[in-house]
């Protein structure tokens, strides 16, 4: 067990070194000794036993001593995540993450003064000087400064971020600043969702440009499925066709009406379905 790369807010593999009656001491190496393992916070029906290796969150306690836990939490060190306060005080907010202790935001990393039972989105890393698991609502100076490794049409995770004019700021693979138009937003999004996007194309600034639909032909074929299985589940027909209206479209698939009638255009080309004055049914060889 490579004791040395144990990292503090993270989940660890650690070894355990013996047991008490008030939980299990986990070996942490030469430098940070045996680490607490509560009996509260084992989770697991059987106690872990000595010479078993057990997966652990490592953080502070009260005391600022080193503890762990087997609960895993919201979000862990070098993360950016959606997160709700559960109270506040004279010295700041303090964010509900899953575990007993929760995860404080001093006033000086607050935009503005943060209120119980709203969310807000933040980054969480261990203070420089205490060693603390903190967190900041300033996601800016987290983002990583460097150009984005992505092409055209690469799938990424993102997190929203925040509404702007344009669209909706993202981050993106929990690490770059991205945008998505609004234009191009076919379903309701709310701060704090996560989805899977594409890249239409990374700026030379290195922001990212994304949309939720695959990029050009792969959204054609994607979507082509779908409407195959649509048309199938509706007994083998449907009333949709190139006339229906982009708000009916938008609201049943989420996809825009140039990408619903190049996959109409798809499926008719490959004989898979028939155009009828009362919409599209399949073919007899679909069927």
């Amino acid at each position: 067990m490579d004791t040395d790369n144990i990292k503090l807010g993270r989940m660890n593999t650690l070894t355990v070194s013996k047991t008490v009656d008030f939980g299990v001491f986990l070996d942490g190496g030469p430098v940070l000794g045996e680490i607490l393992l509560p009996k509260g916070e084992i989770t697991s029906d059987d106690w872990p036993r000595e010479g078993e290796e057990v997966e652990v969150f490592i953080y502070l306690d009260q005391q600022e001593r080193l503890v762990a836990t087997m609960r895993k939490p919201l979000a862990q060190v070098g993360d950016f995540a959606f997160l709700r306060v559960a109270w506040v005080n004279n010295y700041g907010a303090f964010l509900s993450w899953g575990l007993q202790k929760d995860l404080f935001v001093p006033f000086s990393e607050q935009k503005t003064r943060m209120q119980k039972g709203f969310g807000y989105i933040v980054h969480i890393h261990t203070d420089e000087q205490t060693y603390r698991i903190v967190a900041s609502e300033k996601v800016e100076r987290y983002l990583s400064p460097g150009q984005p490794p992505y092409a055209r049409g690469d799938e990424v995770d993102t997190l929203l971020w925040q509404r702007t004019d344009l669209g909706f700021k993202v981050i993106v693979d929990n690490q770059y600043s991205g945008l998505l138009y609004a234009d191009q937003v076919f379903r309701q999004l709310r701060r704090g969702d996560t989805t899977k996007a594409y890249v239409q194309q990374v700026r030379d600034d290195g922001k990212i440009d994304l949309q939720l639909q695959r990029v050009g032909q792969e959204a054609v074929w994607d979507f082509s499925d779908t409407m195959l299985r649509h048309i199938r589940n509706n007994g083998g027909q449907t009333h949709l066709c190139d006339k229906t209206s982009a708000e009916e479209i938008r609201a049943l698939f989420g996809v825009s009406k140039k990408v619903f009638k190049k996959a109409i255009g798809d499926l008719y080309r490959r004989r898979l379905i028939e155009i009828t004055p009362t919409g599209l049914q399949l073919t007899d060889n679909t069927k």
